[in-house]
């Protein structure tokens, strides 16, 4: 596993809860990283959480939250803030929730000491495979927060010239 790793998370069939793996396959679309970091779509992990996270020493998650303000508002929580339980992914699939994962690999003494979730407030999660506009109005905000973290934990990053195909699969219209 790479010392940092960067989890999209969220439902891709339900709306602004992609906005995770939306994030996650656009990062790896359009940059290369340079240092020890893994950058996956993580969809809704529950249980493998805990494995993913397993022996890593910095977690940078994106997914949906709820919070005050408007959809598309973007929001940064640090470990100490998950911890506390004041923020919350948006679907019950997440489960086990991201608190909880981290006091579970505290006790087994296996997790990431240094934890960030960036996230932005959903306007719709109804079944759907596009993002709100104003949810995929915020993914250029995540994308610069989440870069800006990676920089913090030593990891640059170089914006490709020619991006790849980002493969947001789930957007496609089927003929």
């Amino acid at each position: 596993m790479a010392r940092v790793v960067v989890l999209g998370i969220g439902n891709v069939l339900n709306g602004d809860d992609g906005l995770g793996p939306f994030v996650a396959r656009t990062l790896l679309a359009g940059w290369d990283l340079v240092g020890d970091a893994e950058v996956l779509d993580a969809g809704t992990p529950g249980m493998d959480l805990l494995s993913l996270l397993h022996g890593t020493e910095a977690a940078i998650f994106v997914d949906a939250v709820r919070d005050r303000g408007a959809p598309g508002d973007v929001k940064r929580y640090d470990r100490a803030e998950i911890l506390k339980g004041g923020t919350r992914t948006v679907m019950s699939p997440h489960e086990p929730g991201l608190r909880e994962a981290l006091l579970s690999l505290d006790f087994r003494g296996g997790g990431p000491s240094d934890v960030i979730l960036w996230g932005a407030i959903p306007e719709s999660i109804e079944l759907g495979t596009t993002l709100s506009g104003a949810v995929r109005g915020a993914v250029p905000s995540l994308l610069d927060g989440v870069l800006g973290d990676l920089r913090r934990l030593g990891i640059a990053s170089r914006r490709l010239e020619t991006p790849r195909d980002a493969d947001i699969w789930w957007e496609r219209q089927v003929p």
